[in-house]
């Protein structure tokens, strides 16, 4: 994969990203009159999880969804939150910054983790060099599709 492509990837992932947490928060505002508010946080977070699944298969990565890329897929999310949260606390508690923009750096930490461990999820083999996606080489697809 050419550096080109790399650079599309961050581009794309980020996207989604943003597109994703436009999501969540939408679907947030629309539950939360018609259920308890931690009820519609955690209804809105699967769902912007299931959309970001499908958004990073196509368009981010550009590969097939499978049922086992789905079922991995949320460690994405647990990595996410694993660092931001570490994050946060060093930054606030170590460096002294101040707990406003702590939270904004810790995310941006963040990303190039969940980029890599998504793409390891939804491309199989991206994290050998050189070496294309299994859709791309035309090998026999053996997962089924979501």
């Amino acid at each position: 994969m050419s550096r080109r492509e790399q650079l599309g990837q961050v581009f794309r992932f980020a996207l989604v990203g943003g597109v994703n947490t436009g999501t969540f928060f939408g679907l947030y505002l629309l539950l939360h009159p018609w259920m308890p508010y931690f009820a519609a946080y955690s209804l809105a977070f699967v769902l912007a999880m299931v959309g970001s699944f499908f958004m990073n298969t196509y368009f981010t990565y550009r590969t097939r969804p499978t049922w086992k890329k789905f079922l991995l897929f949320p460690l994405t999310n647990v990595t996410n939150y694993v660092i931001q949260s570490a994050g946060l606390y060093a930054l606030v508690a170590w460096a002294g910054m101040d707990t406003r923009i702590a939270p904004l750096v810790a995310a941006v930490v963040a990303i190039p983790f969940t980029f890599l461990l998504s793409r390891k999820i939804l491309v199989p083999g991206a994290a050998r060099a050189g070496e294309e996606p299994e859709e791309r080489r035309g090998r026999a697809r053996t997962s089924s599709t979501v």
